[in-house]
């Protein structure tokens, strides 16, 4: 799964990726001391079984994710950039109002 270089293509196509289906949208943030890294991965949980028998020739089954997009920084003015986004995601996650409009008025 590879890092998205910059910030702004990496907050449009979770915003993108949100508003497509909402309620399969999952968020996670993971921060490791040993690094001082801070990197958020946005995933849309869906899986499709791959068959590797016809790829190395095993007969099993794993499942990959159709999307999921991963930011990573040691920067403190990134860290802010990912604590407002996760911050509008969950506002959204948990309104009531449609999702259409929300996310193009910040």
């Amino acid at each position: 799964m590879p890092y998205y270089q910059t910030w702004e293509e990496f907050a449009r196509a979770a915003e993108k990726l949100y508003l497509v289906d909402p309620m399969k949208v999952r968020v996670v943030l993971k921060y490791r001391h040993c690094d001082g890294n801070l990197c958020i991965k946005v995933t849309d949980n869906a899986v499709v079984p791959v068959n590797l028998m016809a790829v190395i020739g095993l007969m099993s089954h794993v499942c990959l994710s159709l999307q999921c997009l991963q930011y990573k920084t040691d920067q403190a003015q990134d860290v802010k950039k990912i604590e407002k986004l996760h911050g509008k995601l969950m506002r959204l996650m948990v309104s009531k109002e449609t999702h259409s409009g929300a996310m193009e008025t910040d």
